[in-house]
């Protein structure tokens, strides 16, 4: 038997993905502002042989508008830092927006988490969709495409430095006074559109040659930055189709960008709500969902971009209103599944609501069933592994790990211990020689 590939991430987002977590479960509403209840949960996570946490980075309160907790409050770096130093073998994955940052910034941020996890990091790219972040930044969001070009420009920047001290530039010779040589490192002189960076790096190469790069953009321009640079690609898909038709074409593009298709991984979202039986996993759903109160179906309003008025929940998705919206700016990745989940399958916003979890694919049911989806999907191509969009943590996380994952273990598709010392070989990619070499 080879030895099994399939990938699992845990996403912590506030209190839990689901809008009515922070009702439905124990504990202080505020836990999320805590270092234990991070804490807590990569811990499980790294008991259950999870490949990473991955955090995102929330910049303005208008999506949860102060019902619930902000799914990215806390800021990625400074948690991920510290979650560090309590666990070994966890990948520790940051989201920060090329629109509302700094290359050299955030390429010191993450390759300080690299250096102090020990080559466990990754920086997950984001161009910022919500029109409330670039108010709080005092500037006007940019248009879609013109946020793609900044990114190529601002993740360019930033592997130029992390590439900045080269092969033999750490000397450290006590002896001779020799620390490091200046002639290898190579001062990054960028000139571009966006950006004017003059220097390199202040630190030495990380354990993993760079972090690891993901990317959670899946339209045109978003697909076109991850087949070039990322490593992993998050993707939010709601039909077994979309998915094996979205994990296709990033793979054909990264082929015609000269890369290896195997060299990036793709990870489609995936929300589990689970129950000893049918009946409690979908009475955990009910329960949440009746907590929530009109939460997710505003969410949804803002996804797909029309009013909540114009959702009735009882009738079906108004698919030519949504798509007819010219002033559309949210993202394209989001809005795409949840109209092709109501086509192909003539929801109602009802059902859509029931099946779309936050955006991503729900999978309501008994530990085997949802080893069973995972399974399937898997052994079908939609993804090489999948983000778990926990609906409840820290018991969702505590659940999925005591339930779901000895069921794949036993059905010999997840690993049993830690694979590899770094972020970059558990997940099974190219060394960082390999890497850099294909730069």
């Amino acid at each position: 038997m080879t030895s099994p590939s399939l990938l699992l991430n845990v996403v912590v987002m506030g209190l839990g993905m689901h809008p009515g977590a922070w009702r439905f479960r124990d504990g202080d509403p505020f836990d999320y502002t805590t270092l234990d209840y991070f804490k807590r949960t990569a811990q499980v996570a790294e008991k259950g042989c999870l490949h990473a946490m991955f955090l995102a980075d929330t910049l303005a309160v208008s999506e949860e508008n102060f019902e619930r907790p902000n799914l990215g409050a806390m800021d990625p770096t400074i948690v991920l830092s510290a979650l560090a130093s309590c666990t070994s073998n966890l990948g520790l994955i940051a989201t920060a927006s090329t629109t509302f940052n700094e290359p050299y910034n955030i390429a010191r941020r993450i390759a300080s988490l690299d250096h102090i996890s020990g080559g466990r990091a990754a920086w997950n790219v984001v161009t910022t969709f919500v029109p409330d972040v670039a108010n709080n930044f005092g500037v006007t969001l940019p248009a879609h495409d013109d946020r793609y070009v900044r990114a190529e420009e601002f993740v360019d920047v930033v592997i130029k430095l992390w590439d900045s001290w080269g092969a033999g530039s750490t000397i450290g010779d006590k002896a001779r006074g020799v620390f490091a040589d200046g002639s290898k490192v190579t001062k990054v002189e960028h000139l571009g559109a966006h950006y004017r960076v003059n220097g390199a790096s202040t630190l030495p190469r990380t354990p993993q040659g760079r972090p690891l790069l993901f990317q959670a953009g899946s339209s045109g321009p978003g697909r076109d930055l991850a087949a070039r640079v990322a490593d992993v690609v998050f993707t939010a898909q709601n039909t077994d189709e979309a998915a094996q038709e979205f994990r296709t074409d990033i793979r054909r593009r990264a082929s015609e960008k000269g890369r290896d298709p195997d060299a990036i991984k793709v990870m489609p979202g995936l929300m589990p709500i689970l129950g000893g039986t049918v009946a409690e996993a979908r009475a955990r759903k009910d329960r949440l969902d009746e907590l929530s109160g009109q939460a997710e179906l505003k969410k949804l309003a803002l996804r797909v971009g029309v009013k909540v008025t114009d959702l009735e929940l009882d009738k079906p998705l108004p698919i030519e209103l949504i798509m007819a919206n010219p002033n559309f700016k949210a993202s394209e990745g989001f809005r795409n599944a949840a109209v092709r989940l109501a086509r192909e399958k003539n929801l109602t916003v009802r059902e859509v609501l029931y099946q779309n979890g936050g955006g991503h694919r729900q999978v309501v049911g008994t530990p085997d069933q949802v080893a069973d989806a995972i399974e399937q999907l898997w052994r079908s191509g939609a993804g090489d592994g999948f983000n778990l969009m926990i609906d409840v943590v820290p018991s969702g996380v505590e659940d999925f790990v005591a339930e779901v994952v000895p069921i794949l273990q036993k059905r010999g598709l997840f690993r049993r211990e830690p694979t590899g010392r770094t972020l970059r070989e558990s997940l099974g990619l190219p060394g960082q020689a390999a890497a850099i070499a294909a730069e």
